[in-house]
C-alpha cells in the first residue's frame, strides 16, 4: 500500500495483523462478557466437586469445577468463574447461571470480564489503526 512516496513495511503489516486478531478474539467474546455482567443466562445450581490451583509468584490462581444443572441444561464438568481455594468446600451448592459460555458458570455477582474484553479491542483497533497513522505523519519526499 503507498500513500505518496510513503510505504508501509512488512513490520507495520504485521503489527496491523496482530490487531486485526485481537479485535476478533474481543469481538467473540464481547456477548457473552456483557451477559455475564447483566447476568443474562440459564438461571441454576453449580454443585462443587474439585478445585484446582496454580501457584504464581506472590499469587494463586484457583478455578472449581462441578456440576452446574438449570432448566433442561445440565453441564457436569464445568467450572465456576472466580472462586478460589475457600469459595467453597466438596459438595456444596449455590445459585449460578449459565451465559452458554465453553468452560465456566457464573455466580450471582457476574463477572467484570467485559473491562478485559474492551481493553483487547481498544489495543487491537490501535494496532490496526498504526500504519494508517505512520503513512499520515510521515511528509511526502520532495
Amino acid at each position: 500500500m503507498r500513500l505518496g512516496t510513503t510505504r508501509l513495511t512488512a513490520f507495520d503489516l504485521v503489527i496491523a495483523a496482530g490487531g486485526l486478531l485481537l479485535v476478533v478474539l474481543a469481538v467473540q467474546n464481547l456477548g457473552p462478557a456483557l451477559a455475564a455482567l447483566r447476568g443474562v443466562g440459564t438461571w441454576g445450581t453449580f454443585t462443587a466437586r474439585r478445585v484446582e490451583c496454580v501457584q504464581h509468584p506472590g499469587h494463586e490462581q484457583c478455578t472449581w469445577t462441578g456440576e452446574f444443572k438449570g432448566g433442561q441444561v445440565v453441564r457436569p464438568e464445568i467450572g465456576f468463574y472466580g472462586g478460589d481455594r475457600e469459595t467453597f468446600t466438596p459438595g456444596q451448592t449455590v445459585r449460578a447461571f449459565d451465559t452458554g459460555r465453553q468452560g465456566h458458570v457464573y455466580g450471582e455477582g457476574g463477572s467484570n470480564e467485559w473491562i478485559v474484553v474492551v481493553l483487547l479491542l481498544a489495543a487491537g483497533l490501535g494496532l490496526m489503526s498504526r500504519p494508517l497513522f505512520r503513512l499520515r505523519r510521515r511528509p511526502a519526499s520532495p
